[in-house]
């Protein structure tokens, strides 16, 4: 199997929903999975619960690589991710992202920061929202 990528991960959650986000969470994301951002962490479950709520309020997204690096089993990037609502407005967040790879190439563990380009201060927690 490959080595996952945030750009993959994040165009079959947002952009790919006739997929089941079971399947796309097995395919990208180690059992053992945890996820840091701004500094709240969460598990595999919590997680999940975070791509299924994306998946209720975003209509789609578009995802620009502006770095990405691969060194062995790690993996940083930094992306913006333009989103559009399903309730007509929109938000653009930039994201530091570094990461670590299980042996199968997917996301064992990742931490990430967010600064929000454009949207209100209701979307300030989107990269979080469960």
């Amino acid at each position: 199997m490959s080595a996952t990528n945030i750009h993959s991960v994040l165009d079959e959650l947002l952009n790919r929903q006739d997929l089941p986000l079971e399947a796309v969470i097995d395919r990208h994301f180690s059992p053992a999975y945890r996820q840091r951002t701004n500094g709240c962490w969460d598990d595999r479950a919590g997680f999940t619960r975070h791509a299924r709520k994306l998946r209720e309020i975003v209509a789609s997204a578009r995802i620009e690589m502006l770095d990405e690096l691969r060194d062995g089993n790690r993996y940083a990037d930094r992306h913006r991710v333009y989103i559009a609502r399903r309730d007509g407005t929109h938000v653009v967040q930039e994201v530091y992202l570094f990461a670590e790879l299980d042996i199968d190439g997917r996301f064992l563990r990742v931490e990430e920061t967010t600064l929000m380009l454009e949207g209100t201060e209701a979307d300030r927690d989107i990269g979080s929202v469960q």
